[in-house]
């Protein structure tokens, strides 16, 4: 019986520490909408965004179709005129109207037919639930999406920009009533006419309900022109981003100006890991590798004996050594980082560069990881690394090649990887340290965030703010052409600068440097967090 307790306990303790290093929620597809959408607050539209809408939907040869739907009007033929009128003067010669309050005729191929041809979609204001009642879940819905998926684009003012998310605020005014809209713009909640009807209310209640979606709140004559996961904030007023309060988080708001762009993507993904608990946690593991080894190179070239190192921890030039260039943008050469080590000797180099969950998890990808006996993260932008392998099987088989004694390694977006903590993750520009959404690297050394290009780009001040935020965590600078090779709690220094090592659990004096250079050929302990002194 005890031995069977002490399985239990044991298999427990594993289940455990399995979720514990899992990242939180589920996968968010980082693509972010099917295509090109404008979505308008309402009011007066200003003529930058009919044009970037004009410009999108493919200028003079531009194919429109409006739907009035919305409008209490949309039965009436001197509307229609109307309409069609008003964007002919706009500059689009080929418009048509898509009307009807029936939902068997929306589902009728015959009804959908102009939507095929159609490159440009407006939908206009008045009560969205008029659209829902009409369309939505039909064929109309359907053709919705597959115009933006062959490159067209969506936009719509008022209640055509409430329509376009799948939750939906179909009336009032402090607390919303919901219904359903399409599925343009994935994982929000868009409200409009926001700060001139004062309806920051609902959609903060909205968010508190639906707390994984973000809410949108789009002032008056101002339209968020989305491009898949990119968005742009055009206009005279802003746009309001609300998060839900969950468990751990209270209700978070940020307000965007004209000019200024968000990451969907980012977003999503920051409200669902907000419903778990704050990351990193108050306490964090040792900062080691208890099985296999790292090699963790700060960028800017490769050094001779930083290529010899990780070929001898993968086991030597016949080792298997999977190389994923996938934080770099397509297209990828198909020979990406194979060349640099077979320069070295290397015999058995391998690129992988899918990027899709699909392809990462067809079981040629994967086997492949399962006989790595060395992986090698190339440079670029590593928050790409998440968007191709977070939630996928992938993951943990790479995990793997460290529990069997092999080597993981990486250079630039490949270094800052590999830690617990993601530093420098934000896919909108590389200069912001911390990047809500993308703060959680892959962890293949724990209690720690790195940097790279250190000294070179003079990142001292980022990774101070780094480690001033999360005391807990061991901050590591790396300069480039410089490597720290990971084996146990020992860091080893090699190439041709230093890494350079923030440690908030010690106090600092006044006018003291906050970090510790080691130069080349030195050992750290990163457990104990000091210099290891040469032994006489």
């Amino acid at each position: 019986m005890r031995s069977k307790s002490l399985f239990t306990t044991l298999t427990l303790l594993l289940i455990a520490s399995q979720v514990i290093a899992d990242p939180p929620g589920k996968h968010i597809d980082p693509r972010g909408a099917h295509g090109r959408l404008i979505i308008a607050g309402g009011g007066t539209i200003p003529t930058q965004v009919y044009e970037q809408f004009q410009s999108w939907a493919g200028g003079n040869n531009a194919q429109l179709i409006i739907i009035p739907t919305a409008s209490i009007r949309a039965d009436d033929p001197d509307q229609v005129k109307e309409i069609i009128t008003a964007w002919q003067l706009r500059g689009f010669k080929n418009v048509a109207v898509l009307h009807t309050r029936d939902r068997e005729s929306a589902d009728a191929r015959e009804f959908v037919a102009p939507l095929l041809d159609a490159t440009a979609v407006w939908i206009t204001g008045g009560d969205q639930s008029k659209l829902s009642k009409a369309y939505s879940d039909t064929k109309v819905e359907e053709e919705l999406i597959e115009l933006l998926k062959r490159g067209g684009v969506i936009g719509g003012s008022s209640a055509g920009a409430a329509i376009q998310s799948k939750v939906m605020i179909a009336m009032g005014q402090l607390v919303p009533r919901i219904g359903t809209g399409f599925d343009l713009l994935p994982g929000t909640i868009i409200d409009q006419h926001f700060t001139q009807r004062n309806r920051l209310a609902r959609l903060t209640v909205a968010v508190n309900r639906f707390d994984d979606l973000v809410g949108f709140g789009i002032d008056e004559s101002t339209a968020l022109a989305v491009d898949r996961r990119f968005m742009k904030v055009i206009g005279n007023g802003n746009v309001t981003v609300c998060l839900g309060k969950t468990r751990h988080q209270n209700t978070e708001t940020a307000v965007y100006a004209d000019g200024d762009y968000i990451d969907l993507t980012s977003m999503r993904r920051h409200a669902r890991d907000r419903s778990s608990r704050p990351f990193p946690a108050e306490r964090v593991n040792d900062v080691s590798v208890n099985k296999g080894s790292l090699v963790i190179v700060g960028g800017g070239g490769m050094p001779r004996p930083v290529l010899d190192k990780f070929i001898e921890l993968a086991g030597g030039p016949e080792a298997k050594i999977i190389v994923l260039p996938t934080s770099m943008p397509d297209p990828i050469s198909s020979d990406y980082g194979k060349k640099m080590f077979e320069s070295v000797g290397a015999t058995n180099v391998v690129v992988l560069r899918d990027r899709n969950k699909k392809d990462v998890e067809k079981e040629s990808f994967l086997t492949h990881i399962k006989e790595a006996d060395a992986i090698w993260f190339g440079g670029g932008r590593q928050w790409r690394f998440v968007d191709a392998y977070e939630h996928t099987k992938a993951l943990p088989l790479m995990h793997d090649v460290l529990s069997r004694g092999g080597v993981i390694g990486g250079s630039s977006a490949g270094a800052s990887i590999q830690a617990e903590f993601m530093v420098r993750g934000n896919p909108l520009g590389n200069r912001d340290p911390m990047a809500a959404g993308y703060t959680r690297g892959f962890g293949f050394i724990k209690g720690c965030g790195i940097d790279q290009h250190f000294a070179q780009r003079s990142r001292f001040a980022d990774m101070s703010a780094v480690v001033d935020k999360h005391p807990q965590l061991l901050g590591i600078g790396i300069d480039e052409a410089t490597a720290l090779i990971v084996e146990g709690d020992v860091g080893e220094v090699l190439g041709n600068g230093s890494v350079h090592f923030y440690d908030r659990q010690k106090p600092l004096g006044n006018g003291d440097k906050d970090y510790v250079s080691v130069p080349s050929g030195k050992s750290f302990n990163l457990i104990e967090r000091k210099l290891i002194e040469e032994q006489e």
